[in-house]
């Protein structure tokens, strides 16, 4: 069994392996732990992306799919979603999903590394992603690389858990997230893993708000913009790519 600081190393073959062990019930458990709320900080993401109808957009750790879906939401038939992950269990998922919901023809799901994208330079509108970023084992490369495939002017956008800033808050919600949503997470998932004790621990390793900011600045992303949600368990940085 994988221990947590194997995971925190967040070398790939581990973390695609903590992925596949809990794909069958990732929806579920986003459903449960966020109180449903992960659905409206998606949508609230794409709303923000100012997403012009006919954008191409590529949905990076796309996981199950939720983000692509809500992207190609905006979209007019001739806009197009593209989502990657290197977990095969949850390509596969996502795949079963989006044929459920008749969006295959929308939406495409391939496999693929995010720090290894197999686009050509300056192909998409968006490059975004939800909840990934934070397990991709280098974060400055993996953002260097979706803002590699992205237009000239167009945005990365980055929405992923942060950590309140509000003392009484972050108090109440660290003990939920640090003891209660492990605990939840095992009994469903069965995990041999320990992916909903990686969780609360790889969020507090990550760099706050302003410091992936200054991060997608010193990658010469421009006008980064921080939208906080649900008294700052979530934010999204949207970030522009430098016209040339």
């Amino acid at each position: 069994m994988l221990t947590q600081a194997e995971l925190l190393t967040k070398k790939g073959t581990y973390i695609r392996q903590m992925f596949g062990s809990i794909a069958r019930v990732y929806d579920l458990l986003n459903t449960i732990l966020s109180f449903n709320l992960d659905k409206s900080w998606r949508k609230f993401a794409v709303r923000v992306s100012n997403v012009v109808p006919d954008a191409k957009i590529l949905d990076v750790c796309t996981g199950t799919g939720d983000l692509a879906i809500e992207y190609s939401r905006v979209l007019n038939q001739n806009g197009k979603v593209i989502g990657s992950d290197f977990c095969h269990e949850m390509v596969k998922i996502a795949g079963r999903k989006l044929k459920k919901k008749g969006l295959s023809g929308k939406i495409e799901v391939i496999g693929a590394d995010t720090l290894h994208l197999p686009f050509r330079d300056n192909y998409f509108h968006i490059s975004a992603v939800a909840f990934g970023i934070r397990n991709v084992s280098g974060l400055r490369s993996g953002i260097i690389e979706m803002m590699r495939i992205t237009v000239p002017g167009g945005r990365v956008v980055i929405l992923e858990f942060s950590q309140p800033t509000n003392p009484l808050f972050r108090g109440i919600y660290y003990f939920y997230f640090k003891k209660v949503l492990p605990c939840i997470g095992k009994l469903i998932s069965r995990s041999r893993y320990n992916a909903y004790s990686y969780l609360p621990t790889s969020v507090v390793n990550f760099p706050d708000r302003y410091e992936l900011r200054a991060e997608m600045e010193s990658c010469g992303l421009q006008n980064v913009e921080i939208y906080s949600r649900t008294l700052g368990i979530v934010t999204i940085h949207i970030g522009q790519k430098a016209l040339q």
